[in-house]
């Protein structure tokens, strides 16, 4: 595998290269003081409504989920199972590691950098960020996600996060993971949690004889994460956990929303429905790039 430096657009005066970018800042919100002013210090205002939602403690989190018994359990991944935007890391190393040609390279580049402005869709990137890919063999995209999720992955994952959906899994509960992520990243991420590929909804593309093409199988992100779940027979899943406004639909057709690490944007959703959220230690006080697939 051949291997060269690329760069990827944050912004027009800012740049991670892959080396530093995957998990750099783990955590997908500012830390929330609930004693007022909104001002977290770090350029994020909070509402009042936002700095008043319930925030519970790592046993209260647990106890109210194991008190609810559920029979299914479905988890976002990034921001909600670990810190970090695995997708996004996973797209800037694999270019690096030469994956892909230098003009799709480019391409992509540019189509991220487009949608960071707000000139491309949340659909439309996740998308694409697997069909850059096509033509490349299903085997080796699985054995690059072994190695970065590996690398990079791991060590983020939140110990209590770790903690729950082992307890669950003990109890019999039904786990799947949903996540606009690419589908090889999040099956390997959440192998060891002991949720199966099968029960993996993620962004996809066709595979034809062992090899990846450009044909769109599922990109579920927002709203699409709700129609993937009624997809499968799960339109009313009993706990659902995410990190953020992507994640809205589908905890808000769960007998029970457990929001975790939660954005400003889901804070304030959480304020209308009457939800809690649980922040993990290891998210307090700091701030990721992205709000999390």
């Amino acid at each position: 595998m051949r291997r060269r430096t690329h760069r990827m657009a944050l912004a027009d005066d800012e740049f991670w290269t892959p080396a530093n970018l995957p998990m750099q800042n783990p955590a997908s919100s500012a830390k929330i003081e609930l004693d007022k002013p909104s001002e977290t210090g770090l350029g994020i205002v909070l509402t009042a409504a936002q700095t008043d939602v319930k925030k519970w403690d790592a046993l209260e989190f647990k106890g109210l989920v194991l008190d609810l018994n559920p029979k299914v359990a479905i988890f976002d991944c990034d921001g909600t199972l670990w810190g970090g935007d695995s997708g996004y890391g996973f797209l800037a190393w694999s270019l690096e590691q030469g994956l892909v040609s230098r003009s799709t390279s480019d391409w992509i580049d540019n189509r991220h950098r487009a949608y960071r402005n707000g000139q491309v869709s949340e659909v439309e990137i996740c998308g694409e960020m697997v069909q850059v890919y096509a033509g490349l063999r299903d085997q080796e995209l699985r054995a690059a996600a072994a190695q970065y999720v590996k690398e990079f992955v791991h060590e983020y994952i939140f110990p209590e996060m770790e903690d729950l959906v082992s307890t669950l899994r003990e109890r019999g509960t039904e786990l799947w993971a949903v996540s606009s992520t690419n589908r090889w990243v999040v099956a390997e991420g959440v192998r060891d949690f002991g949720i199966p590929e099968e029960r993996v909804l993620a962004s996809d593309v066709r595979v034809t004889d062992g090899l990846i093409t450009s044909e769109i199988v599922d990109v579920p992100t927002g709203a699409g994460k709700a129609v993937a779940l009624k997809r499968v027979g799960l339109p009313a899943p009993d706990a659902v956990f995410g990190n953020s406004a992507h994640d809205l639909a589908m905890l808000e057709m769960a007998r029970a929303a457990f929001p975790v690490n939660p954005t400003p944007a889901l804070l304030e959703a959480a304020a209308k429905n009457g939800w809690g959220y649980f922040r993990p230690a290891a998210a307090e006080g700091a701030v990721h790039a992205v709000e999390g697939e």
